[in-house]
């Protein structure tokens, strides 16, 4: 499996990205007072013996984040049917999109950074029919003092107007110190909202946050159970989501702007893991847009290109 490694010399904090499975960075390692923290959590032999993409690194789930109800949607008078290799392991629901398990193009990198590309029509054409218009999505990730910056283009190269959403599934390691244990970490989001969720699927109606999920003021990750759809985020253009590590005094960060609308937050079972996954969208917006809910899907025009960013930093706390 082609990886790139990019690093930033001056502090040492560096990244590697599975080319060709999904243009994955399954490892970000921050370096702050001396200190390398390990940030994403991958098997140790990803990507080279084939695990999930979904369930490593860093996936990047697109033109559509998370399900699609029975992996059948109707766009433009036409029903759309995605296949069985599309669809969720459990639940018969088409699952994160057409890039994250294919390879991508690197098409630019240098000693800090790596941009790849990835063409439905060209790294997937036999799956170039299951979506209403050709994209072209390209990622450059580079490393700067211990910030993973992630810069993300969408462009339609079609004549037909392109409607998608977007989000990643980042794995989040905890603890952050060597010294400290998962009961020593909190998962902080500003959200007052969610989803109201039937298997995995939003129903159209959003809830006041329960207490037991209500992360406003932090919540101690061992405490959660968590594959919920936060909504209600915070105003501002610039939105964020955190795990704080009170004992090393540590924190990672992952900032973003208002584009996106909703956060996934996912603990997987057995594992000292998080994902604290940013979306434009909710959960099958292209079904729930066209029932007059505003769920976020987006449309690009032809010949259009749309570009955002999400960065991941590891700072130490500041009381």
């Amino acid at each position: 499996m082609k990886t790139i490694t990019i690093e930033d010399q001056a502090s040492g904090s560096q990244a590697r990205i599975s080319v060709e499975y999904g243009f994955n960075c399954f490892l970000f390692e921050g370096v702050v007072e001396g200190k390398r923290i390990e940030v994403i959590d991958a098997a140790p032999e990803f990507p080279d013996n084939g695990e999930r993409p979904s369930g490593n690194g860093i996936p990047i789930l697109f033109p559509y984040p998370n399900r699609i109800r029975k992996g059948v949607f109707t766009w433009d008078g036409k029903e759309y049917h995605l296949p069985p290799e599309l669809v969720s392991y459990n639940r018969d629901n088409a699952i994160h999109g057409f890039c994250l398990d294919r390879p991508w193009r690197l098409i630019e990198s240098g000693p800090d950074y790596a941009v790849g590309q990835f063409q439905l029509s060209v790294d997937a054409p036999e799956r170039r029919e299951l979506w209403p218009a050709d994209f072209i999505i390209e990622v450059r990730y580079s490393v700067g003092e211990a910030v993973l910056l992630m810069e993300t283009t969408i462009y339609n190269c079609d004549d037909k107007p392109l409607p998608w959403g977007f989000g990643t599934h980042p794995y989040f390691k905890l603890p952050l110190g060597s010294d400290s244990t998962v009961e020593d970490c909190l998962v902080i989001l500003d959200a007052e909202r969610q989803w109201e969720l039937v298997d995995c699927l939003p129903t159209s109606q959003q809830i006041d946050v329960p207490p037991e999920k209500d992360l406003r003021d932090g919540a101690r990750f061992n405490s959660l159970k968590l594959d919920d759809v936060y909504t209600g985020l915070a105003d501002g253009d610039q939105r964020e989501c955190s795990i704080m590590d009170e004992k090393a005094g540590l924190q990672v960060v992952q900032r973003y702007g208002s584009l996106f609308r909703e956060v996934v937050m996912f603990t997987p079972p057995g594992r000292n893991a998080i994902c604290l996954e940013p979306y434009t969208c909710v959960t099958d917006a292209i079904n729930l847009q066209q029932q007059g809910i505003d769920a976020g899907l987006q449309i690009l025009n032809p010949n259009q290109e749309f570009r955002f960013q999400i960065g991941i930093g590891v700072e130490e706390i500041v009381v």
